[in-house]
C-alpha cells in the first residue's frame, strides 16, 4: 500500500472536555481482549509485553459530539486510543481559519503531537459521540525503559505520525482535486475494511467543508468533485452517505496503486 493512502483518516464554540477535572472510568476490557487490539496500541505486541500494557493505569472517557478532548496549547499528559466514534484534529491559523490536520477512527491514536514540546500542537474534537482510552504517556515510557519490545512499539507510534504528516504534504503538493478526493475516499475505505466494516458503503462523519480543509480544497471544489465521480459512475452520493460503485475503477482512474 502506498504511504499516502496508509497514513490518512463542529459547533463554532464547542464544549471543552477538561481532562484534569474528570476522573476516568476504570477499564473493564484490557488491551489483550479488546476487539481493536490488532489495529490499536498493542498491534504487533504479544506475550509478556502485552500483559505489561494491560497493567497500565488506563481510564475510559466518553466525549459527546462537538466536545473537545484537548485544545491546542493544553498540557500533554495522555495519548488517547479511540474506542468508538470519530475525531478531527485541527489547528487555528493566524487569520482565524480552522485547518483540519487529520481524522481519527476506532483503533487509532490521538495526542502524540504533544510529545515534542509537552503541550498539544492541535485540538481534537468529536465528530460524533465517542469513547477513548486515556493512556498516561509517562507510564508508557517508564514501561518501555529497558524493554526493547516496548521501545519498538513507541518507535512505531512515532513513525506513524511522521508518515501521516509526510503523506499529507504529498497529497497537498502533488495531486489535483480529483486525485486528492479519490485518495481520501480510498484510504477511508481501507481503514473501515480493516475494522470489519464495508469497504464500499459508509457514512462520512465529517462535513464537505472539513474534507476541503483537510485536502486543501474549497467547499465548492469538493462538491463538484463528488459530482464528477457520480457522473463517471464511480460513486453514488446521498448527502454524507457514500456507496462506491467501482472501487477498482476509482483506483485506476487516478493511478493510485495499492500494494
Amino acid at each position: 500500500m502506498s504511504a499516502t493512502l496508509e497514513a490518512f483518516v463542529a459547533p463554532s464554540h464547542p464544549a471543552v472536555f477538561r481532562q484534569e477535572s474528570v476522573s476516568p472510568v476504570p477499564l473493564k476490557t484490557m488491551c489483550s481482549s479488546c476487539h481493536l487490539n490488532s489495529v490499536c496500541l498493542p498491534c504487533g505486541v504479544a506475550g509478556c509485553d502485552l500483559l505489561r500494557i494491560d497493567g497500565l493505569n488506563f481510564g475510559r472517557r466518553r466525549i459527546k459530539v462537538g466536545q473537545t478532548l484537548y485544545r491546542e496549547g493544553d498540557r500533554f499528559q495522555f495519548i488517547y486510543a479511540v474506542r468508538s466514534g470519530t475525531f478531527k484534529s485541527s489547528l487555528m491559523l493566524a487569520d482565524g481559519r480552522e485547518q483540519i490536520s487529520g481524522f481519527y477512527m476506532a483503533g487509532e491514536l490521538l495526542g502524540l503531537d504533544g510529545v515534542a514540546n509537552g503541550e498539544h500542537a492541535s485540538s481534537a474534537t468529536a465528530l460524533e459521540d465517542t469513547e477513548v482510552c486515556a493512556i498516561p504517556y509517562a507510564h508508557l515510557t517508564e514501561l518501555a525503559a529497558g524493554n526493547p519490545g516496548m521501545q519498538h512499539m513507541l518507535g512505531r507510534l512515532m513513525s506513524r505520525e511522521i508518515v501521516r504528516e509526510h503523506s499529507l504534504m504529498v497529497l497537498l503538493g502533488s495531486m489535483n482535486a480529483e486525485e486528492r478526493l479519490a485518495a481520501f475516499l480510498l484510504n477511508l475505505s481501507q481503514r473501515l475494511n480493516a475494522r470489519g466494516y464495508s469497504a464500499t458503503e459508509f457514512h462520512l462523519r465529517m462535513s464537505r467543508a472539513e474534507i476541503g480543509s483537510y485536502l486543501g480544497m474549497t467547499l465548492e471544489t469538493v462538491s463538484r468533485t463528488f459530482s464528477t465521480f457520480q457522473q463517471h459512475r464511480l460513486l453514488e452520493v446521498d448527502k454524507r452517505h457514500i456507496r462506491v460503485i467501482d472501487l477498482d475503477g476509482l483506483k485506476r482512474a487516478f493511478e493510485i496503486r495499492l500494494h
